[in-house]
């Protein structure tokens, strides 16, 4: 391994798209800017989802550098939204002529820019491979299958990923398990997490409400599938204002679900003196809420891998998911739009029998430093080939 990077091997072209993605790349970066030689790194923000505010507290919340280029997509259908940024993306890899582009999970950013990529014969790297919920109903599930199709490199979080990545005839020497980047976020920034009682103040909520024996629990909901049809969503704020009535619930009202709300007549149903509202929070926000919660109830990809992380009982609002290490080591319980089960589940979390579950293997907080190491290896390798 050579102690400076080739002079004339381009840059990591590192993308981000919307929030989950933050979270993922920020360790990357680290790993990448401390590993010798350093892997030099272009950041591409897309744009595809982006609140000014909330974009910059989480860039401070993560310690990532801001983006050296931002493409200002904004918001559309996916088809839209997916065709601008591949628009976009093309002057950006004529210009820079990177040794590879490295995306993160499955938005529609993740697809646009691979598909740009793969096709200009540039490598393309995805971090969170082999994900599957087999529910393709689910934007996010098309992008992660096709992603993982045409890349050339894929890191996993979990061995089972390995399993469907081969189900769908991708070659194992393609494939390394390198554990979870979005613990490894988790695990160095705890220290930073903010304390419960001052996030709910900020917000406007009473922080004694939160501040008794009982504890509170953490609710987050924004799946299409459980906010925009009213039926259901009036089912879901009913069950949730029920368990209020026991467990004051701190509930992060994702724009989406506070807009249907309104538009379909529920206020009633989430206006309760244990139910504490609050705008979308920031990351270390959202870091001590859920660690000092006695359970979450969420339709979240993400809040899956963090809650079992740090040991919180969590009850997943969803019909499938993407994570079943979460359910199978973890704490993680699938309970769907069923509400018996939701009542069931919280009583039994409430009466000390919530699952307490384990942290799966390689979830230790170094996932990109390992990263860094093979992929620096593999760029290197391929270099010397090509000269």
């Amino acid at each position: 391994m050579p102690e400076t990077w080739p002079a004339d091997l381009g840059p990591v072209i590192c993308v981000v798209g919307a929030r989950p993605n933050f979270m993922k790349m920020a360790p990357i970066l680290r790993a990448f800017a401390a590993h010798v030689p350093a892997i030099p790194t272009l950041l591409l923000h897309t744009g595809q989802h982006y609140d000014r505010d909330m974009n910059d507290r989480l860039f401070e919340d993560l310690r990532l550098p801001q983006p050296d280029i931002n493409l200002g997509i904004g918001s559309g259908s996916h088809a839209v939204q997916t065709a601008e940024v591949m628009k976009h993306f093309e002057p950006v890899l004529e210009e820079h002529k990177p040794s590879c582009v490295l995306v993160v999970g499955d938005v529609n950013s993740t697809l646009a820019c691979t598909l740009v990529a793969v096709k200009k014969g540039i490598p393309v790297v995805h971090v969170e491979a082999g994900l599957r919920s087999y529910d393709r109903a689910m934007p996010e599930e098309i992008n992660r299958v096709l992603t993982d199709q045409i890349a050339d490199l894929l890191y996993t979080t979990e061995r089972s990923a390995a399993d469907n990545l081969a189900r769908e005839g991708i070659a194992a020497e393609r494939v390394r398990f390198v554990g979870n980047v979005m613990i490894d976020s988790l695990l160095s920034n705890r220290q930073f997490a903010r304390a419960p009682a001052a996030t709910v103040a900020a917000g406007g909520g009473d922080p004694t409400l939160i501040a008794g024996p009982q504890g509170y629990g953490i609710v987050t909901m924004h799946r299409p599938s459980n906010v925009d049809d009213p039926g259901v969503l009036a089912s879901l704020l009913g069950v949730l204002r029920e368990i209020s009535e026991a467990l004051p619930l701190v509930f992060a009202l994702h724009p989406r679900t506070r807009n249907n709300i309104e538009r379909f007549g529920l206020q009633h149903l989430i206006d309760s003196p244990s139910m504490i509202m609050l705008p979308p929070q920031g990351y270390l926000e959202m870091l001590g809420l859920m660690a000092g919660a006695r359970i979450v109830l969420t339709d979240s990809g993400g809040l899956q891998e963090e809650t079992t992380a740090l040991g919180v009982p969590c009850l997943t609002m969803r019909e499938n998911t993407e994570r079943p290490i979460t359910v199978d080591q973890g704490t993680n319980t699938m309970v769907g739009r069923d509400v018996a089960a939701i009542r069931r589940q919280t009583a039994e979390t409430l009466a000390g029998h919530g699952k307490s579950g384990r942290v799966p293997e390689l979830w230790d907080g170094h996932a990109a430093e390992r990263i860094a190491a093979d992929l620096a290896s593999w760029l290197l390798a391929r270099h010397v080939i090509a000269n």
